[in-house]
């Protein structure tokens, strides 16, 4: 999924998302102390106004424009604490050990992109810093809902859980149920979390 597919689907709606910020984000987020944090496919920057709220420095990066132009304009009270960037970090990767928290929400890499890929995001955490990771539940799927979608196809939390070395401890990995109902059409009502601390 490139480019112009993302911003093909930000198109067909005047808004997509609530613009509120994710759940998981809010119940992992809210007791770290603020510091850099990267907003890995931020979309209409929901998470990323939250963090920046909450005293966070915020690099919010999606491959996206029309989503990127939209964040931008509902973050203007804390557009000095956010940087808006496009870019595909699977292929760029961030800079390494550069951030206190990243976080991504429901973005699942496509393991065509292999390891080298996810790991270029697990380097981009500072040591002490935070890695949270949420997905959409595949067991919550049958077969029919997945309308050529195969999860087996993308990383998943605990795929990525597999990936850390001991230089981490895992705090989180493992499915909840949703804090909020699932999007309109899914029956998405469990996410699967990881939450790892980089201790070295």
């Amino acid at each position: 999924m490139h480019t112009d597919h993302w911003d093909q689907m930000y198109q067909s709606r005047e808004q997509v998302f609530s613009g509120e910020p994710n759940g998981v984000l809010v119940t992992e987020a809210t007791d770290l102390p603020p510091g850099r944090a990267l907003d890995v496919g931020c979309g209409e920057g929901g998470d990323a106004i939250w963090l920046a709220g909450r005293g966070w420095q915020v690099t919010a990066v999606d491959v996206s424009p029309t989503a990127l132009a939209r964040a931008a304009a509902a973050g203007a009270a804390v557009a000095d604490r956010v940087t808006w960037q496009r870019a595909d970090l699977l292929s760029a990767p961030p800079p390494a050990a550069a951030f206190d928290l990243v976080s991504a929400q429901y973005f699942h890499p496509p393991r065509a992109a292999g390891d080298d890929a996810v790991r270029g995001l697990l380097a981009a955490v500072a040591p002490g810093g935070t890695l949270l990771v949420a997905g959409h539940d595949p067991g919550d799927l049958t077969e029919h809902d997945h309308h050529g979608f195969d999860p087996a196809g993308y990383y998943q939390p605990a795929d990525i859980a597999a990936l850390l070395d001991d230089g981490w401890t895992v705090e989180i990995d493992g499915s909840r149920p949703r804090t909020s109902p699932a999007p309109p059409g899914t029956r998405h009502t469990h996410d699967l979390v990881l939450r790892a601390r980089r201790t070295g």
